[in-house]
């Protein structure tokens, strides 16, 4: 597996920032329901999401030897008042370039503290693209806009990076839903249709009793899950239906389902 350069992470980070403001700014009502996290929000999502970028820049600037409480964060509380777009929009910009300038700063090899024992800024500069990638795709579908193509490259990389979530969370969380992940013999195939050949978007995951593995490329699987890759991606990580148009679900629907039922992070 081969990573995104440091600066493509940071540019995607300011690239999806500058994507999630829009909906803010776009007069979606704020207080509506996102569909794909229902305990939330609009707002909700929006303040998690500036949340994170803020106490990932405190960790990274910082250098942090060990986790930082989330508190701690200038900024982190966001705008006093509810409902105000523009003062959550202005908010939101600011966390993103707290996080975009500390990344830049340290570089992908500085010391900073990560739940995943990965304690470089390269891993937040990593995760805080994805998390912006679903979230923002969360956003769009709660504002009733168009699932918005996320380059190939980033969406690539996010299947990548859910996959050794995934894997990691049965490693450290005995119990989480994740080991139910456990079906010896059993294989998942993600197959884009609407990538080069070079970008190698296709995925073989296979389910031992010793936690999920994976591997780019085509072969057989008990199911397979084709269609564009941003579909995919996002179907995947339980945020589009199965049924979307233009994806299709070939064998053995029910394992994908246990897959989306049960790969859970929080």
């Amino acid at each position: 597996m081969t990573l995104l350069a440091h600066e493509r992470y940071c540019d995607e980070i300011a690239h999806q920032v500058g994507a999630l403001r829009a909906v803010v700014t776009s007069g979606a009502d704020l207080a509506g329901t996102v569909p794909t996290c229902p305990d939330w929000s609009l707002e909700d999502l929006v303040r998690h999401v500036g949340r994170a970028l803020r106490w990932t820049g405190l960790i990274v600037r910082t250098r942090a030897e060990e986790e930082v409480p989330l508190d701690r964060a200038p900024g982190a509380a966001g705008p006093a008042a509810p409902g105000d777009a523009a003062a959550l929009d202005a908010w939101l910009a600011e966390s993103g370039e707290v996080v975009v300038g500390a990344l830049r700063e340290a570089g992908p090899h500085a010391r900073a503290w990560s739940w995943a024992g990965i304690d470089t800024a390269g891993f937040w500069a990593r995760r805080m693209t994805h998390e912006l990638v679903v979230h923002g795709a969360d956003a769009v579908l709660a504002a009733g806009l168009p699932v918005r193509p996320v380059a190939p490259d980033v969406a690539a990389d996010a299947v990548d990076e859910w996959l050794d979530i995934v894997r990691f969370v049965q490693r450290v969380l005995p119990g989480a839903a994740a080991d139910d992940l456990r079906r010896p013999g059993s294989s998942i195939h993600l197959h884009a249709t609407d990538t080069p050949a070079e970008l190698n978007a296709e995925w073989l995951v296979e389910l031992p009793d010793d936690g999920i593995t994976w591997r780019r490329g085509h072969d057989k699987a008990d199911v397979a899950l084709r269609g564009p890759l941003t579909d995919v991606l996002l179907a995947f990580y339980g945020r589009l239906p199965l049924d979307s148009p233009g994806l299709d679900v070939l064998g053995d629907r029910e394992l994908l389902e246990l897959w989306l039922e049960k790969a859970t992070f929080g």
